[in-house]
C-alpha cells in the first residue's frame, strides 16, 4: 500500500480533468485530498484509492502555481516530500517544492509509455478515440439524462423532464391525470439532473404502500440504485460505521413518511441530509389548513424548506379541496403562495389569456377582443412588433406562422402557475383505451340483515357515509358470533364467482374499500369456488405486496385475480389487465378515477371492461346512478367530478342515508349533478386548464424531442462500440435472438471491469422495444452505467494510449514517417459549473509527417483505419528507438498546432456560453418582472455559472491523451 504524506500531490486515475491534488490528512482507513484547480475535496479510502505519486524527472520542465518554468535537473527528497531543482526561464538555478507546483499541471503520459516501449493493440487506439468523440457528442447533447431510461419516448413524459430538469433546483409540482406517468416523469428528471451532477444527494418519500415498487422501478428503467431506509437499516449504519446521521451514508434513499413521522429523532437526521432533490408521491394526502396543517404536511414542509430541489407528485391536484391545492404549491415557494385569496382571486384572471393562446394556434382570426387582450398582456418591442406582423396583410403565411408561434410561447411564460404547476390531461395526450361499463343490479329482496343495517341508519348521519356503500361492514360491526358470515348472505359473492369462470382466463382485478372485505372474498372465492385469488392490502409488507403483485402477472402459473382494498391499490397499475371488477364504490369521484386508473393507462390496449355489481334499491344503487348518468364517471375521466360533488355532498349523503325517498329524488340529483358537471366542464375548458394544457406540453418541442431520440436508437454506433468494447475488455458475447446478445466474462476479463456483469452473464439489448417487452434483458444505451463506467475506465486509464501501425495509403509516399496525436481540450472546473456542457473535453486531432507537416485533411482518421496493417510490437519497438530524437521533435511540433487551434475552440465555446447563459438570465430577469413564479435563487445561478465557466475557460489547457506512429507502406 502506498504511502500518503500530507503535501504529496496526487492525481485522480478517474477524474484527470481535476489537475494535481494535494493530500491535505491521513486517517487510518482514509485520505483526503484536495483538488485546487476545482476548488473539490475528495476522500477515499486508503486501500482502494484511484491514485497515483506524481513524480517528475531530471528533464522534464514543470511550472509553479506562480506561473514560472523549471526545466528539473535534479530531485531531493525529504520526510517523503519532493523538491526539485533546475533551471529557470532565465537560466538561473532554482529549486521548486512540489507543493508549489501549479495544479492544473497536466501529465504526458503516453509518451512515457511509448518511450518505454508499452505499445498497445491498433484497435484499442481507435476504441479510444470512438470513446472521446462519443462522450464529446454526449455532453453536448440536449437529450442527456432523456436516452437511457427503459420506457417509450413519449412527447408530453420528454417535455416535462426536459423542462424542468434543465432548471436549477427545479421546485415544481407533477399533477399529470392518472395513467399519464408521472413516476417515469420524475425519474427521467431524477435521471438527468444525476447524470449532469447538479443533483448528488435525493430522498424520495413515500407511503410505505409504494417504497418497493418505486425501488425496483427506479432501477429498471433508470438505473438508479435507490437504498430503502428504516429503522433496522438506520441502526445497523451506526452499529456497523459508528455514524451518527445514517442518512448521510448514502447518496440515493428512499424512506416512508410514516417512519419519519413516528420517529423524531430519524426526522431531524433527515433534516439534516443536506440533500439536493427531494420527491414526494402521493402529494394529495398532504391536508392543509392554516389553522391546523396535518401532521405529514408539516414533516414535508420542513423537507422542503431544507432541499433546494423539489418534486411533488399527484394525480388530483384538487381533490383534498382548493385550499390544500394552494398549500402544495406553497410547499414548493412560500414567498410566492403566502395568500389563499390571491390565489384564488389570480385564478379568475387567466381564461381571457386561454381564449388567445387557442386562437392563435389555432389559426383562427383574431377577434377584436382577442387583440384586446394581446395588447394589455404584450410589453413593448420585439413582442409588440410580432402583433402588428400577424396583423399586417402584408406578412406571408411563414412570417404570420411564426409571429403566432413567438406570442404563443410568450404568453405562456409570462402568465399562470405553468413554472410550478405541470398537468397533462387525457384529453390532450390522446391514445388512451375505451372504457365499457357492465353494471349488474342485483334483485331483491335486500339480504334481510343488509336492510335490518341499513334501516337502522335511515334518517341519521353515520360519521362515515362510506359505510353505507360497504353494507358487509356495516353488518359485521353489529353481528354476533353465532351470526351467519356475510358472505353467506351477499348475493355479489355468487355473482363474482359465476362472472369469474365466465371470464376465464382473463385476468380480473377487484378492488373493495376494505381490507377485512377484500380477506373475506377471497376466502369465500378459494371455499366456494376453489379460485386461489391472490390480496393486496395495506396490512401486508411490502414482500408481500410484490409477491401478490408478481402472483397476478404470471399468466403461466399466476392467479386470474387479484383483490385490492383501496388504500392499497394507490399507486399499483396492473395494465396487462381489462377486467375491473368494482364490488363496492367509493363515496368520492376521484377515488373511482384512481381505480379505473389501475388499469387505463399508458400501454393499456385493449377496452377497459367496468363491472358493477349493486344491490337494488340500496344506498349502492344509489351511487352507481349519481357515478353514471350524472357525472358519466365511469366510461370517461372526469376532471370536474371533485367539484360537483362538494357543491351536491349533502343532498347526496342524504339520499344514501334515506333510501326510499332518496331513489324518489334521485331524479332531481342526477339532474342538478349533470347541470353541474356541464359548467364545470365548460369553465375548465375555458380558463386555467387550458393554459396548464399548453404550458405542460407544448407539441413542437416535444415531437422534436421524440424524433431525436428514435433517430439516436435508430444509429448502429452503439452496437459496433460494443463490439470493440467487448473484445477490448475480453468479454464473450454471443447472439442470443435476434436483437438480443448474450455476454459473460471472458477468461482474460479483468475483474470489475464491467461493473454489473457476473460469472453468470447476462442478456443485453440495444432496442427500446425489445427492452420493453422483455424485462430479464438490459436495455443498453450510452447512458447505461455499464456503458459509462466502461467509458471512464477507458478515458481515465493508459488503454489505448500509444500505438504504432503500417499504412498503405497511394497518395503518401512509401516510407514516410507520422504521427497521429489525440490532445484533450479541457477546463478543470467543479462539476457544480457543468462546464463541460459548454466546453466538454474536446479531442483536437493532429496528423504531421516526418517535416513537420500537417497532415490532417491528407490522411483522415477513418482512412488510415480502413488501410492499416498490423505491426509486431519487436518492430513497433525498434521504430521507436530508431526514431526516437525525430518522434521528440514531432511531438513538440504536434503540441504547438494543438495550442494554436485550441483559442477558436474556446472563443466558440465562449460564444455558446453567452448565447445559451445570458441569454437565460435576460429570459428569466424579463419573465420575473411580469411571473413572479420565477425565483431569484433560478437567475442567481445561472449569472454564478455564466461567471465560473468564463473563468473556466481562460484556464483550459491542451493535453496529450492518445498517439499513434504511422509508417507507410
Amino acid at each position: 500500500m502506498q504511502e500518503y504524506i500530507p503535501g504529496q500531490r496526487w492525481i485522480s486515475d478517474t477524474e484527470l480533468q481535476m489537475g494535481l491534488g494535494t493530500v491535505l490528512t491521513v486517517e487510518f482507513r482514509t485520505i483526503t485530498v484536495l483538488f485546487i484547480a476545482t476548488g473539490e475535496t475528495r476522500t477515499y479510502a486508503k486501500q482502494t484509492a484511484p491514485l497515483t505519486r506524481v513524480i517528475f524527472a531530471p528533464g522534464d520542465t514543470v511550472e509553479s502555481h506562480e506561473g514560472w518554468k523549471l526545466r528539473i535537473t535534479a530531485v531531493e527528497e525529504y520526510e517523503g516530500l519532493f523538491t526539485y531543482v533546475g533551471l529557470n526561464e532565465q537560466g538561473d538555478e532554482a529549486g521548486l517544492e512540489e507543493g508549489q507546483l501549479s495544479s492544473f499541471l497536466q501529465l504526458n503520459r503516453p509518451t512515457q509509455r511509448m518511450f518505454n516501449g508499452q505499445i498497445d493493440r491498433d484497435h484499442l487506439f481507435e476504441l479510444r478515440y470512438q470513446t472521446l468523440q462519443q462522450q464529446n457528442r454526449l455532453s453536448h447533447s440536449e437529450l442527456r439524462g432523456l436516452l437511457g431510461a427503459r420506457t417509450s419516448p413519449i412527447p408530453h413524459q420528454l417535455y416535462i423532464a426536459h423542462e424542468v430538469a434543465n432548471r436549477y433546483a427545479p421546485r415544481v409540482l407533477l399533477a399529470d391525470e392518472v395513467g399519464l406517468g408521472k413516476t417515469i416523469e420524475a425519474g427521467l428528471i431524477l435521471h438527468h439532473q444525476l447524470l449532469s451532477e447538479r443533483a448528488r444527494r435525493v430522498l424520495i418519500v413515500l407511503p410505505e404502500s409504494l417504497m418497493h415498487q418505486w425501488l425496483v422501478e427506479m432501477v429498471r428503467r433508470f438505473n438508479l440504485r435507490f437504498s430503502l431506509f428504516d429503522e433496522a437499516r438506520c441502526l445497523a449504519i451506526e452499529e456497523s460505521s459508528g455514524q451518527s446521521n445514517p442518512f448521510q451514508s448514502e447518496q440515493l434513499v428512499l424512506c416512508d413518511l410514516n417512519f419519519l413521522a413516528d420517529n423524531p429523532n430519524r426526522l431531524q437526521q433527515a433534516l439534516e441530509g443536506e440533500w439536493d432533490l427531494l420527491v414526494v408521491d402521493e402529494a394529495h394526502h398532504l391536508e392543509w389548513s392554516p389553522q391546523q396543517p396535518s401532521r405529514d404536511y408539516t414533516i414535508v414542509e420542513q423537507l422542503a424548506a431544507e432541499t433546494k430541489g423539489v418534486l411533488l407528485l399527484t394525480a388530483t391536484p384538487e381533490q383534498l379541496g382548493k385550499e390544500s391545492h394552494f398549500a402544495r404549491l406553497r410547499l414548493l415557494d412560500p414567498d410566492r403562495f403566502h395568500s389563499f385569496e390571491q390565489f384564488v382571486e389570480e385564478e379568475q384572471h387567466y381564461a381571457p389569456i386561454a381564449t388567445a393562446v387557442e386562437a392563435l394556434l389555432n389559426n383562427q382570426p383574431l377577434t377584436s377582443e382577442i387583440e384586446s387582450t394581446l395588447a394589455e398582456h404584450l410589453d413593448e418591442g420585439d413582442n409588440r412588433q410580432l402583433l402588428t406582423t400577424l396583423q399586417s396583410a402584408e406578412s406571408s403565411e411563414a412570417e404570420q406562422s411564426a409571429a403566432r408561434t413567438a406570442l404563443v410561447e410568450h404568453l405562456l411564460d409570462r402568465h399562470g402557475t405553468g413554472r410550478v404547476l405541470l398537468r397533462n390531461t387525457r384529453a390532450a395526450v390522446k391514445g388512451f383505451p375505451e372504457r365499457h361499463l357492465n353494471r349488474y343490479p342485483l334483485p331483491l329482496p335486500l339480504p334481510q340483515p343488509y336492510a335490518a343495517c341499513l334501516e337502522q341508519f335511515q334518517g341519521s348521519g353515520l360519521s362515515e357515509p362510506q359505510l353505507l356503500l360497504s353494507p358487509e361492514l356495516l353488518y359485521s360491526a353489529s353481528s354476533t358470533p353465532d351470526s351467519q358470515h356475510w358472505c353467506e348472505i351477499d348475493p355479489r359473492i355468487e355473482w363474482l364467482q359465476k362472472q369469474l369462470k365466465s371470464l376465464k382466463p382473463e385476468k380480473v382485478l377487484v378492488i373493495t374499500a376494505s381490507a377485512d372485505s377484500a380477506l373475506d372474498i377471497a376466502d369465500a372465492l378459494r371455499i366456494g369456488s376453489g379460485i386461489h385469488a391472490g390480496v393486496f392490502h395495506e396490512g401486508m409488507s411490502i414482500i408481500e405486496r410484490d409477491r401478490a403483485a408478481a402472483y397476478f402477472a404470471d399468466n403461466e402459473a399466476g392467479s386470474q385475480v387479484l383483490i385490492c382494498s383501496e388504500i392499497g391499490s394507490e399507486g399499483r397499475n396492473f395494465q396487462f389487465a381489462h377486467h375491473l371488477v368494482l364490488f363496492d364504490l367509493p363515496l368520492n369521484p376521484d377515488l373511482l378515477e384512481q381505480r379505473i386508473g389501475r388499469l387505463d393507462r399508458i400501454g393499456q390496449h385493449e377496452t377497459i371492461e367496468i363491472h358493477v355489481p349493486y344491490l337494488e334499491q340500496s344506498p349502492q344503487a344509489v351511487m352507481q346512478s349519481w357515478y353514471h348518468e350524472g357525472l358519466g364517471a365511469f366510461e370517461q375521466t372526469c376532471p370536474a367530478g371533485h367539484s360537483v360533488f362538494v357543491q351536491v355532498e349533502t343532498t347526496l349523503v342524504e339520499a344514501l342515508h334515506q333510501i326510499d325517498e332518496g331513489l324518489e329524488d334521485l331524479p332531481a340529483l342526477i339532474a342538478t349533478t349533470s347541470e353541474l358537471h356541464r359548467r364545470l366542464n365548460e369553465a375548465l375548458q375555458q380558463g386555467r386548464d387550458r393554459l396548464l394544457e399548453y404550458n405542460s406540453c407544448r407539441p413542437h418541442i416535444a415531437n422534436g424531442l421524440k424524433d431525436q431520440v428514435e433517430a439516436i436508437d435508430d444509429e448502429t454506433a452503439l452496437d459496433l462500440y460494443l463490439d470493440g468494447l467487448f473484445d477490448a475488455f475480453g468479454v464473450e458475447s454471443e447472439l442470443h435472438t435476434s436483437m438480443s446478445t448474450l455476454i459473460r466474462p471472458g477468461q482474460q476479463m479483468q475483474a470489475g471491469a464491467l461493473p454489473g456483469l457476473t460469472d453468470e452473464g447476462m442478456v443485453i439489448t440495444t432496442d427500446r422495444d425489445t427492452a420493453l417487452s422483455n424485462e430479464d434483458m438490459q436495455f443498453i444505451s450510452w447512458e447505461h452505467p455499464m456503458i459509462s463506467s466502461a467509458m471512464e475506465g477507458i478515458t481515465s486509464s493508459e488503454l489505448g494510449n500509444t500505438s504504432v501501425t503500417s499504412v498503405n495509403y497511394p497518395s503518401i509516399t512509401a516510407g514516410t514517417l507520422l504521427i497521429e496525436s489525440l490532445y484533450l481540450l479541457e477546463s478543470s472546473a467543479s462539476s457544480e459549473l457543468q462546464a463541460g456542457r459548454y466546453l466538454p473535453p474536446t479531442t483536437i486531432r493532429i496528423v504531421i509527417d516526418q517535416h513537420g507537416k500537417l497532415r490532417n485533411d491528407d490522411l483522415p482518421h477513418e482512412a488510415i483505419n480502413d488501410n492499416r496493417e498490423r505491426v509486431k510490437r519487436g518492430t513497433a519497438n525498434q521504430i521507436i528507438k530508431a526514431y526516437k530524437s525525430e518522434l521528440e521533435a514531432l511531438i513538440e511540433q504536434s503540441e504547438k498546432y494543438a495550442e494554436a487551434e485550441a483559442p477558436q475552440i474556446i472563443a466558440e465555446a465562449r460564444t455558446q456560453t453567452e448565447q445559451m447563459l445570458h441569454g437565460e438570465i435576460e429570459r428569466l430577469t424579463a419573465l420575473q418582472q411580469v411571473n413572479p413564479n420565477v425565483r431569484r435563487e433560478e437567475i442567481e445561478f445561472f449569472e454564478q455559472q455564466l461567471a465560473g465557466v468564463n473563468a473556466a475557460l481562460e484556464s483550459a489547457t491542451v493535453r496529450l491523451d492518445a498517439q499513434r506512429i504511422i509508417i507507410t507502406t
